[in-house]
């Protein structure tokens, strides 16, 4: 699929609440973001957060593998979100 990068935050906020339902996956978020869960419903709403989320996501293949079957997508359809989000190469990959 392609997304726009307003699809591609629709994703990375269905990713959130999905990750909410998980407390492993919530609580590691909440950890490497800083956030405290109290701000997590204000932050919602940024923008910005969308990439933070899919970044948390994509950083280990079994929690891409997971959340992909249980949201019924492709699991490249993460990295295609977050490519929407912050551009080509933008993962540390030369294009």
């Amino acid at each position: 699929m392609t997304y726009t990068r307003k699809s591609a935050q629709d994703l990375a906020m269905t990713v959130l609440l999905y990750m909410a339902d998980r407390p492993d996956l919530i609580g590691g978020f909440l950890e490497t973001s800083g956030l405290r869960p109290q701000d997590l419903r204000r932050a919602a709403g940024d923008p910005d957060i969308a990439l933070h989320v899919l970044d948390f996501l994509l950083e280990d293949d079994r929690r891409v593998l997971e959340a992909a079957g249980d949201l019924e997508i492709r699991p490249g359809d993460l990295m295609a979100a977050r490519t929407a989000l912050a551009g080509p190469g933008s993962y540390g990959w030369e294009i």
